[in-house]
């Protein structure tokens, strides 16, 4: 079984259309969130990277599948998996989840980027050390 990283989050009003359903975009902020408590549980934080090592993670590429929908107040969790890691991405299965119902699936890629001037850069052997090394508590 590979790793997984997970946390849960509740869905407030602000994620939510007018009947109470969340709206597909907030899918994306919930994986954003997950994706930065992951890096953070490594041993990064998304300012340390910009500040400290002059990177930062950028969404490439995005591809979902909407399953079905959480509601207002719904205690859903976030998970994720790193699936690939080249020399400046790492590819990523996200997933949202409510109890045993899977409600929204992706894969993730993300770009390693020079902080300033946005382009690629290899990832950090510092990342890449604990990112090989990353087991869930």
């Amino acid at each position: 079984m590979k790793p997984v990283f997970s946390m849960p989050i509740r869905v407030y009003h602000q994620d939510t259309d007018a009947g109470g359903v969340v709206h597909h975009t907030n899918y994306l902020k919930f994986m954003e969130r997950v994706r930065s408590e992951w890096l953070r549980e490594i041993g990064f934080g998304q300012n340390e990277l910009a500040a400290r090592m002059g990177i930062v993670f950028a969404v490439h590429t995005a591809k979902m599948d909407f399953v079905k929908p959480a509601r207002l107040d719904d205690r859903v969790q976030a998970t994720l998996n790193m699936v690939r890691r080249g020399s400046a991405s790492l590819t990523l299965d996200q997933e949202i989840w409510l109890d045993a119902e899977l409600l929204c699936r992706a894969e993730i890629k993300v770009a390693c980027l020079d902080a300033k001037n946005f382009t690629p850069v290899i990832i950090p052997d510092s990342i890449l050390s604990r990112l090989d090394a990353w087991r869930p508590a």
